[in-house]
């Protein structure tokens, strides 16, 4: 993926049997996945069980791979041949229970678990048409084009203008100050944030409250233009009053981005996104329109889940 740019994802974001896997060696990986694509037609037990420590493998497996190996392959597997389409300028929430795979496949979209130590990513996760587990994807591009919030607040160690500007200088976006200059205002007003300090700018970032502090980086993230905004439970760490202003925050950046929200409330997926997926043990349960899925989910596992049965 080249340092392009693009107005928005108007085609949408298209993951095609996604899977993650920890701690496994990526020949081993590869090696068990093309098998278990090879077999899971005639043996479905294999192909579907979530009993690991009950499954009984089959000859094919069992003459190509260690029993032990294949166990821990299916043990480190975190996200399972995940498929959707994400539209455009939508906000998408991801909820199920903590361990689910919902945070892992948030970090797909701009290669964040990259950055962890013994994690392979398969299949494909295409924006306008260009995969970013491509070996040609230019990463830094991508992290420009795929914007991230994260959990806790964690404003750089500099002025809130520092913070906004960051990355628009590092990207090479302004050709001059004054241009830097408007696109730091622009950021911090879809932030909701520059009537809150604009006469502060040389003032730490650290020195906002929490919600404050979570506006800084949702400018941050948005002033290098991205195409997609990914939120994994941004309001998990505020009060009530911050996380309302979040969300109304988050209804208004989806006329101009694509939004995937994380979240574990089940209300706050239900007030800001369009679509809502449901992930268990490693597995895309259902997605659906969030008043469909809320009222009248098709998984049986879905309405467990809704119903508190578990998570």
């Amino acid at each position: 993926m080249k340092n392009q740019r693009h107005s928005n994802t108007s085609e949408g974001i298209l993951c095609d049997e996604v899977s993650v896997y920890y701690g496994l060696n990526e020949k081993i990986a590869k090696q068990f996945e093309d098998l278990e694509q090879d077999i899971k037609d005639k043996v479905p037990l294999f192909a579907h069980s979530n009993t690991i420590e009950a499954l009984e493998f089959p000859e094919p497996l069992k003459t190509h791979i260690d029993p032990s190996v294949a166990l821990q392959a299916r043990k480190g597997r975190a996200l399972n041949r995940v498929s959707m389409m994400i539209k455009p300028r939508a906000i998408t929430a991801f909820i199920g229970p903590s361990g689910c795979g919902k945070s892992t496949f948030l970090r797909c979209f701009n290669r964040m678990n990259d950055l962890i130590d013994g994690a392979y990513v398969s299949g494909h996760i295409d924006i306008d048409g260009q995969d970013v587990n491509a070996p040609t994807t230019d990463v830094v591009a991508l992290r420009q084009r795929v914007g991230m919030v994260f959990q806790k607040p964690n404003p750089f160690p500099k002025s809130i203008y520092e913070n906004v500007a960051y990355g628009p200088r590092i990207h090479g976006l302004c050709r001059n100050k004054g241009e830097l200059n408007d696109r730091v205002e622009q950021a911090l007003k879809r932030a909701g944030l520059w009537a809150e300090v604009s006469d502060r700018l040389r003032e730490p970032g650290l020195g906002l409250s929490g919600g404050q502090q979570q506006r800084l980086c949702i400018a941050r993230a948005i002033a290098t233009e991205p195409e997609v905004l990914l939120m994994d439970e941004p309001c998990s760490a505020l009060d009530p009053i911050a996380t309302n202003t979040i969300e109304a925050l988050i209804g208004d950046l989806a006329k101009r981005f694509t939004i995937i929200i994380v979240t574990h409330s089940m209300a706050q997926a239900q007030r800001v996104s369009t679509d809502t997926a449901f992930f268990y043990k490693g597995d895309l349960v259902e997605m659906a329109p969030t008043a469909r899925l809320f009222s009248a989910p098709a998984e049986e596992r879905t309405k467990e889940y809704l119903r508190g049965s578990f998570g």
